[in-house]
């Protein structure tokens, strides 16, 4: 549904200098998926979503929706981002404050090149506004609604024009946590029912993986990685990946030797060997650097049974009490590491317990000379 081919993206800062926002930009998603650009501030997330909005004119490449070429650099191509039919809506809602609700859903509709009738109007508005729970709002002053409600608005106005793709720029951003949390399921639900393509831009890992069919990575104007949530998570292809999306224990080592029978190495740390899965494959003597989710550390009162891979004995140095788990923070060895464990896991400050890790949940990343110094 959505191309876009390598892209590049420039812009000139406050200085004169030339800041590679977007490079190489490579992306498809099918139609009807949500799709979420993450990353830190200045990652080149936002400037790639306006560049496919055509508010941004990118320095090369290609951008494409449902087969019809909106920007292409080697045709000398580039649809004002009024023709391009896109549904947007960023951090600022820009509700019209001297309109109702109605009538700022309505407003694309009358200012459009294509001519509606007064029933079709009323009909397109009421089906968008029951879609996002705004139909029994319909009189009310835009000022008067709450941030949820303005933010739902703002998306009504967006889908009013049933638009081929629709552009989130962190729409949830200036909402409090809680109602940030609530808004997520509706966009989820709304997204899902009128399975429309959507591209979100967030920094925001928890909003990434709660809503998005696939989610791309990005930092220093690149794309670091694109993957289901699922995959992002438990199989990051790289250190900043694996750093940016959750909280992770990283260990660094050295591979001595093939676990064949199981397919994992087997990694000489500062726990000891540590048996662990690799996103790519590597070699005795490679320098590598794991990624162990605190979850992943698995803690037990009693030594766990049936294993003796990936066992150690463990001292807890502090626990934080979280209601529906416990972080623990233990000592192996002289190395510390992250756990979150089940409540029923009473082991005092200062006493000793036992720690697992799986093979499987232990990923192995080759350790570059920019990991080793990001490390």
């Amino acid at each position: 549904m959505l191309k876009i081919n390598a892209l590049f993206t420039e812009y000139t800062n406050e200085l004169g200098q030339p800041v590679k926002a977007a490079q190489d930009i490579n992306i498809e998603v099918p139609e009807g998926h949500f799709f979420t650009l993450l990353g830190p501030s200045g990652c080149g997330k936002t400037t790639t979503l306006r560049s496919v909005a055509g508010l941004e004119h990118p320095k090369s490449g290609e951008i494409s929706v449902s087969g019809e070429v909106v920007y292409s650099s080697a045709r000398g191509l580039f649809t004002p981002p009024n023709q391009r039919g896109f549904g947007m809506v960023f951090q600022s809602y820009a509700i019209w404050p001297h309109m109702n609700v109605f009538a700022n859903t309505a407003f694309p509709l009358k200012v459009g090149k294509k001519k509606y009738s007064r029933a079709e109007i009323d009909a397109k508005v009421m089906k968008v506004l029951a879609a996002v729970q705004l139909d029994n709002l319909r009189d009310r002053e835009a000022t008067k609604l709450s941030g949820g409600q303005q933010q739902r608005l703002a998306l009504a106005r967006a889908l009013v024009m049933e638009p081929k793709l629709l552009l989130l720029d962190e729409p949830l951003s200036n909402l409090d946590a809680k109602l940030r949390e609530l808004m997520r399921f509706e966009l989820k639900r709304l997204q899902r029912e009128l399975k429309i393509t959507t591209v979100y831009v967030t920094h925001d890992q928890s909003e990434a993986l709660a809503l998005s069919h696939q989610v791309a990575v990005m930092n220093l104007g690149r794309i670091q990685q694109i993957g289901s949530p699922r995959d992002i998570y438990e199989r990051p292809q790289n250190k900043f990946v694996a750093d940016f999306v959750g909280t992770t224990n990283f260990v660094e080592g050295t591979v001595i030797a093939k676990d064949a029978e199981n397919d994992f190495y087997v990694i000489d740390t500062e726990l000891g060997a540590l048996h662990s899965y690799s996103v790519e494959a590597v070699s005795v003597g490679d320098k590598v650097v794991l990624s162990i989710r605190p979850e992943d550390v698995e803690l037990t009162e009693v030594e766990p049974a049936n294993t003796n891979v990936n066992v150690w004995h463990a001292k807890v140095e502090l626990k934080v009490f979280l209601g529906e788990a416990l972080d623990f923070r233990i000592k192996v060895g002289n190395r510390t590491l992250l756990a979150r464990a089940h409540p029923s896991v009473r082991t005092p400050v200062g006493q000793q317990l036992w720690a697992h890790i799986h093979p499987d949940k232990s990923v192995a990343m080759p350790a570059t000379e920019e990991l080793r110094r990001a490390a």
